[in-house]
């Protein structure tokens, strides 16, 4: 696996983050994956695209930066730095955002398998 793939399959993911892209992110995001939100909650799919379909999460500013990436097989482990403005159920998010995503390639498709935020400022 080549590290320009994964860097791609960010700004791909990232796009259709802040552009509340639904079909992109049912392609992308794995149907099993599990990911950890800075309250320490764990969510699914399911529940991520439901914050996106419902217009609860609304990003208006999405920055990324610090970017590492680590190929591991048929994996790469993303470590990167998200500076966010946007609303969750109309409460205010602005921070940066500390990230890791793994993708894992299935059939030639690459797609988020496991995820995890922390708060940095």
């Amino acid at each position: 696996m080549e590290k320009d793939l994964i860097v791609n399959a960010e700004i791909e993911l990232l796009t259709a983050i802040k552009n509340a892209d639904v079909s992109v992110l049912e392609r992308i995001l794995h149907d099993d994956l599990l990911f950890n939100l800075p309250t320490g909650e764990t969510i699914t799919k399911e529940f991520d695209l439901n914050s996106y379909r419902s217009g609860k999460m609304k990003v208006d500013s999405l920055e990324a930066s610090d970017q590492i990436i680590n190929i591991i097989g048929d994996a790469a482990v993303v470590a990167v730095s998200v500076s966010l403005k946007g609303t969750y159920d109309n409460n205010p998010i602005n921070g940066v955002l500390k990230y890791i995503r793994v993708w894992k390639q299935f059939d030639g498709n690459l797609k988020v398998i496991a995820g995890s935020c922390v708060q940095l400022a």
